[in-house]
């Protein structure tokens, strides 16, 4: 079933934190894994409240613009994007913040149709930059692959962690 695409609404985001949190939480475990339980446990003590508290935010942020992917009357994913003018780092340009796809409803083009309207968004915007970003670790590879299937080129950035 293809998804509507349609702006968040106020009573849309407890549904988007939800599926947001099972989305992640197999990303949360990668990232867990490859950090070692000792930095992850010092950036992500509560990482399910962390994770809550940030996509209510960033959805509810009057400078992004959020969509939802909806199947029948589910939501099944969401995507927010932000506009940065010329004074920022990377100048006119769009970033998708915050991109998630309920895990029952991955793998049949959500992401893609949510991509797209992010792009459109960015278009309509006026941005000459798309932007993007995610992690390196295998819990990030199908965010990877959708990326790159949207035309995004990757960047390999390296972070590195050490507990002292």
């Amino acid at each position: 079933m293809t998804p509507t695409i349609r702006p968040l609404a106020g009573c849309d985001v407890d549904a988007v934190v939800d599926l947001s949190l099972r989305a992640w939480a197999p990303v949360f475990e990668s990232m867990r894994a490859v950090m070692g339980e000792a930095v992850f446990a010092h950036l992500y003590p509560d990482w399910s409240a962390m994770q809550a508290a940030a996509v209510a935010g960033v959805v509810r942020d009057a400078g992004t613009r959020s969509w939802v992917a909806e199947e029948g009357d589910a939501v099944t994913g969401f995507v927010a994007v932000v506009h940065h003018d010329e004074t920022h780092g990377e100048p006119n340009s769009s970033e998708v913040e915050m991109i998630a796809v309920d895990p029952a409803a991955q793998r049949r083009g959500t992401a893609d149709a949510l991509l797209a309207r992010a792009v459109e968004e960015m278009r309509a915007h006026g941005s000459v930059l798309a932007v993007i970003a995610t992690g390196g670790d295998p819990g990030h590879a199908p965010a990877r692959a959708a990326y790159e299937k949207a035309g995004f080129r990757p960047f390999p950035q390296l972070r590195y962690y050490r507990m002292l």
